[in-house]
């Protein structure tokens, strides 16, 4: 078969031919329908100090997919030849002190599919059969490549109450675009984002949200804080990772809101505990992918009954084999999600 890997150290992917993998009893093998570019693909074909510390070549990309299940091991019951799927592709040990909690999205032995070990930028890609999440045929088929994102908006919106809630999403890449979905989907009041990209703000307006702004050009806090008469958001959706927009998200966040980080600095970040955390009595939550599989179980039942848009995301669909065209789009922040397809057929 046909994969996208990372064969060596140094920037570059390299497209090629990989063995099919063998699966054991308690394995699905999956063939790809569609596949996402991920921002942690973007760093990986970048080869960043994180990349550099993380990956060890060779290994296939991709763990934001969907397809239709080729073969199943001996022991797997719950899914057949022919099922529509995507998988949770953070594989979990079963038996570490957070995964006997029900924290299985924090094991302290987490392995990532498409990073430790071979992903989806493939054909074929073997799935742990737990892993698997089968779908239902009303989901199209561009929603099911994105689920593993999506997973994280929904993850974020819902740590807290968002219901008549102003929230703030702090950085509108894809993932921070789909939080503003989600809100707007699951009844938030007023929906605050901020953003320096000029065409992701565009987009964030697509999305649902109700008043965007450029902090680079405007006082964004003295603008939010304006608009609540003083009080500030009652949630803070922090998708950017950036320092400058940490600090303003806590500026703008009200007395007893809470606060839900996903982006990830690639620095140290200091925060005044005193003024931003403890005297505003604040709730401060880091987010890690999906919780599994209660966060699989509310975007199904929200993308279901049809109350998720997240159309205004998506543009090109590609080949597998153009990958370089894709990701010199998306590393320039001028796409939101762009769809790989390794039959080379889009859709």
């Amino acid at each position: 078969m046909k994969a996208l890997r990372k064969m060596k150290s140094g920037r570059g992917l390299s497209y090629e031919s990989a063995a099919v993998p063998e699966i054991g009893p308690a394995d699905v093998l999956v063939r790809v329908r569609a596949a996402s570019i991920c921002g942690t693909d973007l760093h990986i074909y970048g080869w960043d100090k994180w990349s550099q510390g993380r990956i060890k070549p060779p290994v296939t990309l991709g763990h934001e997919f969907c397809g239709v299940v080729e073969r199943i091991g001996e022991d797997v019951a719950a899914v057949k030849p022919g099922d529509f799927v995507s998988a949770e592709m953070h594989v979990n040990c079963g038996h570490c002190h957070q995964c006997r909690l029900g924290e299985a999205h924090v094991c302290q032995n987490l392995h990532i599919l498409g990073i430790d070990r071979d992903g989806a930028f493939a054909e074929l890609v073997k799935i742990p059969a737990a892993n698997i999440w089968k779908l239902d045929s009303s989901i199209p088929e561009h929603y099911a490549a994105i689920l593993d994102p999506l997973g994280n908006a929904v993850h974020t919106v819902l740590a807290g109450p968002v219901a008549g809630r102003t929230v703030l999403v702090t950085g509108c890449g894809p993932i921070g675009l789909m939080a503003i979905a989600v809100a707007r989907a699951c009844g938030s009041s007023v929906i605050f984002a901020t953003e320096v990209n000029e065409q992701r703000r565009a987009m964030a307006k697509k999305m649902g949200a109700d008043v965007v702004v450029n902090p680079a050009e405007e006082d964004a806090v003295a603008r939010i804080l304006r608009e609540t008469g003083g009080t500030g958001v009652d949630a803070l959706l922090e998708m950017s990772g950036n320092v400058t927009a940490i600090h303003q998200g806590f500026a703008a966040l009200r007395a007893g809101g809470r606060a839900s980080l996903l982006g990830i600095p690639t620095e140290a970040v200091a925060l005044d505990l005193v003024k931003d955390v403890i005297f505003k009595g604040a709730t401060v939550q880091g987010i890690y992918g999906r919780r599994m599989y209660e966060t699989w179980v509310q975007m199904t039942a929200l993308l279901k009954a049809g109350r998720v848009n997240l159309e205004p995301l998506f543009g090109e669909r590609v080949a597998l084999s153009e990958f370089e065209s894709a990701f010199a789009k998306l590393s320039g922040g001028h796409a939101g999600k762009i769809l790989l397809y390794p039959n080379g057929m889009a859709g």
